[in-house]
Formats: C-alpha cells, sequence, structure tokens
C-alpha cells in the first residue's frame, strides 16, 4: 500500500511541475532556488529519498569511479533507520540536505505544525550524521508557504530542480534517465535523481546506478563538473 500511495504521489508531482524546469508546486514562490547561480562551469547532482541500505552505498560507489560530487536530500524517517548509510555519504564527501521527517508534500500540513516537523528532522538528521544539513527540499516539489517561513527562518536556501530523470518510474530505463536528466545538460542545471526505492518503483535506485556512467560523461561532454547546491 505505502508503494502504491508513493506511485500516485509521483504521478501528481509529475503533473504539478512544468515540463523540463521541476516546479515547487504551481506556485512559483520567489526564492526558491531552481538553479545554480555564479557558478558558469558546473551543475549540481542531487539524489532525494534516502539513505537506503543497498541503494545509497551503490550510488556513492558510482559517484567516486566518475569523480562526482553531489547532494543527498535525506528522509529522517530513513535516517533513523539507516544511520550507517547516512554517515557514509557525509564520510565520502557530499553534502546533505533535508528531505522532511516522513516524505510528505509540505502543503497537507498546517505550517506550524511543519515548522516542527522540519526542525525536529533537521536535529535528528544533524545527531545521527555528525554534519549540517545546508539546503531544504520538499518532497514530490510540493513545498508550501510554512516551507518558505521554515527555510528563511533557519537560514536554509529552498531547493528545487531544472532537470529530472524520472527515475522513480517502474519502467524507467537507464538510458532514458541520463537522457532527461542531463542530455543537453548546461551551466547551472540542478538535476534530481533518487538513491532510494523507499517511496518509488521497487529496485528504482538500481536503474539510477546504471545511469550515472552514461550521466557522468554528458556532464563532461558539455565541459561541466558537480558541486554541491551550496
Amino acid at each position: 500500500m505505502g508503494r502504491a500511495l508513493a506511485a500516485v504521489a509521483c504521478a501528481a508531482a509529475a503533473a504539478y511541475a512544468s515540463p523540463g524546469l521541476g516546479a515547487v508546486g504551481r506556485l512559483r514562490y520567489p526564492g526558491v532556488a531552481r538553479r545554480l547561480e555564479g557558478r558558469g562551469y558546473a551543475v549540481a547532482l542531487t539524489f532525494d529519498d534516502g539513505p537506503h541500505p543497498a541503494g545509497t552505498p551503490a550510488v556513492l560507489a558510482e559517484l567516486e569511479r566518475h569523480g562526482l560530487v553531489a547532494t543527498f536530500y535525506v528522509v529522517a524517517a530513513q535516517a533513523r533507520r539507516h544511520p550507517a548509510e547516512l554517515r557514509e555519504v557525509v564520510a565520502a564527501g557530499h553534502e546533505l540536505g533535508l528531505h522532511g521527517g516522513p516524505h510528505l508534500p509540505h502543503a497537507l500540513l498546517p505550517p506550524l505544525v511543519l515548522e516542527r516537523v522540519l526542525e525536529g528532522a533537521r536535529a535528528e538528521i544533524e545527531e545521527l550524521a555528525g554534519a549540517e544539513v545546508r539546503s531544504v527540499r520538499a518532497p514530490f516539489g510540493a513545498a508550501s508557504l510554512g516551507t518558505l517561513h521554515y527555510a528563511a527562518r533557519a537560514g536554509l536556501p529552498l531547493v528545487s530542480w531544472s532537470r529530472w530523470g524520472r527515475d522513480w518510474e517502474r519502467r524507467a530505463a537507464p538510458d532514458a534517465i541520463a537522457r532527461r536528466v542531463a542530455g543537453g545538460v548546461e551551466a547551472g542545471d540542478i538535476l534530481l535523481l533518487h538513491d532510494s526505492d523507499a517511496y518509488s518503483a521497487r529496485g528504482s535506485w538500481q536503474r539510477t546506478v546504471a545511469a550515472l556512467p552514461e550521466i557522468a560523461g554528458r556532464v563532461r561532454a558539455a565541459g561541466l563538473e558537480t558541486l554541491p547546491v551550496t
């Protein structure tokens, strides 16, 4: 049942987002980062929904193999289950972002409740990881005004994306994932992928891992490098 609900939510998020751009709901809130600013030679590679006991180590190994740096948007509920994998992300030199406590669209929670949930999730992730969370991204891109208020109060950038691989889909193939997320990639793009199948099609992280060599090649062919979001 949980995966079925996640699939519905992912489909809703896909409908919410403008083609090729990524979005935070249909409302284009000011102050939401959809591209890197002032770094004309780089893109940001980001992974949502982890940590995952198999997916996260596999992604980390592929990132190391290709010399890529990434930002991992972490769900506190998953960090609690897999703290060792969370610490592996930090030990490998990657950046942490906050992706929520439970994996729910922020618009479903009253603003004051959301802020308490996000603050608690941030504290828990930082304690488990021994490292700071540097930015926020709402699950499914479904942020709310409460998300903006929390991010501003916490001094954290609120980050969306400019390109996604749709790697959560059951029929997503590695070559299609790479083409969607990195075909025609440009400086400043923020690329969205997932290192976990906790909220998507079972085994989807395996296809993401398989797509990473081609993604790395497309980024390098464009004369770009990867940098953390912040």
